[in-house]
């Protein structure tokens, strides 16, 4: 059964959208906002003059450069476009501008209705330590830790206090960087500066605080919608367990060890999170779930990457949603959720090391039939550059049950072929065909585990994928005189790591 939407005929009037992102989450905003009758406008990067969210949008704006921080990421050029152009309102999508409260700030001061959050919610749930304090306010459950920042003086006493293993988080973090597991005291202190290390350069900021680890945790998100009335609702959860590096790979709703009860708790304390920041709009509660017990992990203030597997069980279109509460609507009903849906992602990487994989795209095959959703922009001939995430597209499935879902998933991922370069389908395919994903009784260690190589060799694939993968990002944004100058060193018998990498891959077991 449907979602009803409410009639929007007394709406105050969102007349044209610019979406302030790329790929397929564009095309996804792009596709509802049409079918509203409401105009588009695209932004777009040098890389993405051929792009096809710059070819669906009623019309388009190129905002120069390569990098992100040239284009997608640079608040004053997007706000601009969006101004330039007559727009209402501004979709940031996932990633860049999506969760950042300068981007809603200024969106709000040239009059252009920002469809996310305010910036006071965006910035409290942000930042991790501020986050967890006011989950502990609105009485949702935390892992046993320390909420403020640790500092190397208090940091064995406090891990002592916590009890090993424990975990060390970035306050600012998100996408699993920042994120260290300690076993043992010995290797706490290395953890720690690594730790602060990786938080520095990827947030600009070097908090950390600490946390039990919770042994054989699920990983399972609460989605919530939020109008400007104070209505809050939530669809159900969404099991995220199946992960590499803290990266999502498979995820699948309902989760098959959630109980009604756990359920409706998991739903109250998420709802009861977003009434205590005055949240508006499309968000996400993240939480650990360890023997019956759930813990909160941290909220997305955006719209996740997962949505559809939410949008096929429940039959919403949760963009939609995010338009009419922008526009001053009320939350819509919550329709009955119906059968099992399943989400994989498709990375441009390789299925053993997860090595990026950049290249032209030469054959594309694409799956369809029943049930099958493929949210992606890709087209033959499209190039896959280093600017941008190495996620392709989404494939996902619905089917009445669990079973008919993983078979189904199963067809559409054999039928989808993407030629010219390396995919992580493979990882999927081993995933949904493992006896513990079929059981429904995993963790998030369940890609470690299906993982045949020893730990040594996992290991020291990793450490070469990352310094290859730092060098060749660099080679082909044409860093590599830069980098041999200011470091005295020719960098070209870095290429050797890659010959390592790939040894090692076909001799490990």
């Amino acid at each position: 059964m449907l979602s009803r939407y409410p009639s929007t005929r007394n709406m105050p009037p969102i007349r044209r959208i610019l979406v302030a992102n790329r790929g397929e989450i564009a095309l996804r905003v792009i596709r509802t906002a049409q079918e509203m009758g409401i105009e588009t406008v695209a932004v777009y990067s040098d890389a993405d003059r051929t792009a096809l969210h710059v070819r669906r949008a009623s019309r388009a704006v190129h905002l120069g450069g390569n990098k992100p921080s040239e284009s997608y990421l640079d608040i004053e050029k997007v706000v601009a476009a969006a101004r330039a152009t007559g727009c209402d309102a501004l979709h940031p999508g996932y990633g860049f501008l999506s969760e950042n409260e300068d981007a809603a700030q200024a969106c709000i001061d040239a009059g252009i209705e920002f469809l996310g959050p305010n910036p006071k919610a965006i910035l409290l749930m942000g930042d991790k330590v501020e986050a967890r304090k006011i989950a502990m306010q609105a009485g949702v459950p935390l892992v046993p830790g320390l909420q403020e920042d640790v500092d190397e003086a208090h940091l064995v006493q406090a891990a002592k206090q916590v009890g090993y293993p424990v975990m060390l988080k970035a306050a600012a973090g998100g996408g699993g960087k920042g994120i260290r597991i300690v076993r043992e005291e010995k290797e706490l202190l290395e953890a720690f500066h690594m730790a602060r290390a990786e938080a520095k350069g990827a947030f600009g900021d070097d908090r950390v605080y600490l946390e039990k680890f919770v042994t054989r945790p699920r990983h399972v998100e609460i989605q919530i919608m939020a109008d400007k009335h104070g209505g809050v609702v939530f669809y159900g959860e969404r099991e995220c367990s199946v992960q590499r590096r803290h990266q999502k790979l498979v995820e699948e709703s309902p989760c098959a060890a959630l109980t009604p009860e756990v359920r409706a708790q998991m739903g109250k304390a998420a709802c009861d999170l977003a009434r205590a920041v005055n949240y508006v709009g499309a968000g996400t509660v993240e939480f650990l779930l360890s023997e019956g017990k759930f813990y909160f992990l941290e909220m997305n203030t955006r719209l996740q990457v997962e949505h559809p597997v939410t949008e096929m069980r429940f039959g919403v279109d949760l963009v939609r949603e995010q338009i009419r509460i922008g526009a001053g609507e009320r939350v819509s009903p919550v329709a009955e959720p119906r059968g099992h849906s399943i989400e994989v992602r498709v990375n441009a990487e390789d299925p053993d090391t997860y090595f990026p994989s950049l290249g032209r795209i030469t054959r594309l095959n694409l799956p369809g039939g029943p049930g099958v959703r493929l949210d992606s922009a890709l087209y033959r001939g499209l190039e896959v550059t280093p600017y941008y995430d190495s996620m392709l597209a989404k494939l996902v499935v619905h089917g009445e049950n669990r079973e008919q879902a993983i078979a189904r998933c199963e067809r559409a991922l054999r039928e989808l072929r993407i030629v010219g370069v390396s995919t992580s389908l493979p990882v999927a395919l081993r995933t949904l065909q493992s006896d513990e994903f079929r059981s429904g009784d995993y963790d998030t260690g369940i890609l470690e585990r299906l993982d045949r190589k020893p730990p040594a060799a996992r290991r020291e694939l990793a450490m070469l994928a990352a310094a290859a993968t730092r060098f060749l990002f660099a080679e082909r944004a044409g860093a590599r005189a830069a980098e041999s100058t200011a470091t005295g060193r020719d960098a070209a018998p870095r290429w050797a790591t890659l010959g390592r990498i790939e040894r090692l891959r076909r001799s490990a077991p």
